[in-house]
């Protein structure tokens, strides 16, 4: 990112090195930094001190935009396809300009834009109409009706895109996952600021959507041309136990299907998934465009994770645990009054046994409803077959919630490679680190060289839902990158029931917070 900053730099300041002669502006304070920008100010008429704003991220990008307008404009180039090219790629059009034998410096275009109105007021103030009329027709910077609603629309989809892109976005709970905290029907409020804002990666794209068009289900980026990665300095660091939302780790490479997204190795290992795709064509995902999940962040880089009897221990002490966790139950009850245990929140399979996802409250609740109830804990052994590192080899005890220790990746902490490390490190090493990695004679060789450890480039974090046992989380998939972090949760603005209007608001939901353990 930052030699795509210096490169972008030096062809603007290239550019202004050819346009300041024509504007009675010695050709090298184009080359010179701060300078180019002061002088910069004075040509389009703002103060020197204005281009202090370039140096303040996000609220120099209005800026910059808006010189560069205002400088092809003191060239008398006014239409809108003139103010566009200098938005998407000033320096092509001031290159242009600057080799022109016909474009002129004509004066600063913000007073001479201030004049113009300035006069047709005083003519209408001083009921003057056919001379306001004639400054009317004569104003050079006048727009017609569509150049104002189309400029209206542009900046008002610009302003709303880059809003979502650095600052807020809005995402909704789209499964139970984190049920008992966030359900289905949530509409959340994510900041991008609190973590760091990551710059965009991918840039040719359609404003306003993530990763598909809506009604034709095709990707709605081009993977190329692409930015690397960079974040800008965080807010504050993630902590344990905080939601957070991110770029699903295993998701660069997906088969669609109407509901969701599986990765190969869902195809290949679940039935039900291969079905669910049909005939689809495999599809690949740079990281920002990869799905979003939202979970909570059990452990950090660095940190030592077991699961004890569903119990989670980090550095060999218990975790706290968030107030409604969920596990499965299997009810058996005569005469219950199920409308009442829906109006509690919980959802009622079909055979009315199992699952019932409840946290500790609720099965308080339902025996209080029925002294002679019966809840079990639902053994989930049968069903763990599935987890990461997908080796039963070395792994073959672990269980949803009997699970590790594993150990988290933290930047700079070096690891021994062996057949058991290499199941848990492998696709970092590969995938997310970018090195050469292969197998060869029993040996790991990291970029062409024999390699018996490996030192981590990136932290690294370990996520689950509060619904522990109906969450696709880093028990299935693994790490979660510090460059997949997308923000933090802060509010719910919006609920629905289930996910549907037809079922109502949850009114008492709204404008509360989404990170809460309480």
């Amino acid at each position: 990112m930052l030699i795509f900053l210096i490169v972008s730099y030096i062809f603007l300041s290239i550019s202004l090195y050819l346009l300041f002669p024509k504007a009675g502006v010695p050709a090298i304070k184009g080359l010179i930094p701060g300078v180019n920008f002061i002088e910069w100010c004075k040509l389009i008429g703002r103060k020197p001190a204005y281009a202090l704003w370039l140096l303040f991220p996000i609220v120099n990008i209005f800026i910059y935009c808006g010189m560069a307008v205002d400088l092809v404009r003191s060239f008398d180039k006014l239409k809108f396809r003139h103010s566009a090219l200098a938005v998407i790629y000033a320096p092509a059009i001031f290159t242009s300009i600057a080799l022109s034998k016909t474009d002129k410096y004509v004066g600063p275009a913000i007073p001479r834009e201030a004049d113009y109105k300035n006069q047709i007021l005083e003519a209408i103030k001083g009921n003057k109409p056919r001379q306001a009329e004639k400054l009317i027709k004569s104003n050079p910077f006048r727009k017609s009706a569509i150049r104002e609603w189309t400029e209206a629309i542009v900046f008002a989809v610009f302003a709303a895109a880059f809003i979502r892109m650095f600052l807020l976005e809005a995402y909704k709970i789209p499964t139970p996952s984190m049920e008992g905290s966030l359900l289905v029907g949530d509409f959340l409020f994510v900041s991008k600021a609190h973590y760091g804002i990551r710059t965009p990666m991918t840039v040719a794209m359609f404003p306003l959507l993530h990763n598909t068009i809506p009604i034709l289900g095709t990707e709605s980026y081009l993977e190329k041309p692409s930015l690397p990665y960079f974040r800008l300095p965080a807010l504050e660091n993630i902590d344990r136990n905080e939601p957070i939302v991110f770029n699903w780790p295993v998701g660069d490479s997906v088969y669609l299907s109407p509901s969701r997204s599986y990765t190969a190795h869902q195809i290949q290992t679940s039935p039900e998934a291969k079905r669910d795709v049909g005939n689809a064509k495999l599809i690949t995902r740079p990281i920002d465009k990869k799905d979003h999940y939202i979970k909570r962040c059990i452990a950090i880089a660095g940190d030592s994770l077991q699961i004890i009897d569903k119990q989670v221990y980090i550095n060999g002490v218990a975790a706290k645990n968030p107030r409604h966790m969920q596990f499965i139950y299997q009810i058996k009850a005569d005469g219950l009054n199920w409308e009442k245990v829906e109006e509690m929140g919980i959802s009622v399979p079909q055979n009315r046994q199992v699952p019932f996802y409840l946290d500790n409250e609720q099965v308080a609740e339902l025996k209080k409803m029925d002294p002679n109830i019966i809840i079990e804990p639902f053994d989930m052994t049968p069903y763990s077959t599935d987890l990461f590192p997908y080796d039963k080899v070395h792994f073959g005890k672990w269980t949803v919630d009997n699970y590790g220790p594993i150990y988290i990746p933290k930047k700079g902490v070096t690891v021994a490679l062996t057949s058991e490390t290499i199941a848990l490190y492998s696709r970092i090493i590969d995938v997310y680190e970018h090195n050469d990695y292969k197998v060869e004679n029993g040996q790991f060789i990291i970029n062409g060289v024999p390699s018996t450890t490996y030192t981590f480039k990136m932290d690294y974090y370990w996520a689950m839902g509060d619904n522990r046992h109906n969450s696709e989380d880093s028990r299935a998939w693994g790490f979660v990158p510090e460059d997949h972090i997308v923000g933090k949760p802060l509010f719910i603005w919006f609920s629905t029931k289930n996910g549907s209007m037809s079922n109502g608001i949850n009114w008492s939901r709204i404008f509360t917070s989404a990170y809460k353990m309480d």
